[in-house]
């Protein structure tokens, strides 16, 4: 892959798929994203969810939305503070204090202590990658099936015209 089938899949800037495109190579290899179905739905997902592979850090108001990530038991928040400090990092943004206790024991970092860690670029590029996988959306992507990747992975379907623009894309680059 090269600096600008990155930033054709994920709606970056040139010069930030230049930067990011070792990491996210190495993560895809790691997590199995590794053909071209993988690559061209897993791609646009990390695009839309970071800006372009700008934002690894969720900007923070906060919102209505974020204020409700305070005392969430469904993300293990029941700590006082633990929405902000657990607030959405990495690539596919993984939020709340029991989704960085699975991520680290995975990736084998403890975040719990050091969740700014997550915003690290290769952090950043294998949480999303591991999310990936152990959500089983290898196997949604091998059959094509964005709509519920899209949903698995925001819970929704927010950003859906920008994630299917990427995917167009995606696929063009990995045809």
């Amino acid at each position: 892959m090269t600096p600008r089938d990155l930033a054709l899949a994920t709606g970056a800037r040139i010069d930030r798929a230049t930067e990011w495109l070792p990491y996210i190579e190495a993560a895809m290899s790691e997590f199995g994203i590794d053909t071209p179905a993988r690559k061209a739905a897993f791609l646009p997902h990390i695009g839309h969810e970071s800006g372009g592979l700008h934002w690894v850090t969720e900007i923070w108001g906060p919102t209505p939305a974020q204020a409700r990530y305070e005392g969430r038991k469904d993300l293990g928040n029941v700590q006082a503070g633990d929405g902000y400090k657990f607030k959405g990092r990495g690539l596919i943004q993984t939020t709340g204090r029991a989704n960085y206790a699975a991520t680290g024991a995975a990736l084998g970092i403890d975040l719990l202590r050091h969740p700014e860690q997550l915003a690290e670029p290769e952090l950043a590029a294998r949480s999303a990658a591991w999310y990936w996988q152990s959500r089983g959306l290898n196997a949604l992507a091998d059959v094509g099936d964005f709509r519920r990747i899209t949903l698995r992975i925001n819970g929704g379907t927010n950003g859906m015209a920008d994630r299917l623009a990427l995917y167009a894309a995606a696929k063009e680059v990995f045809a």
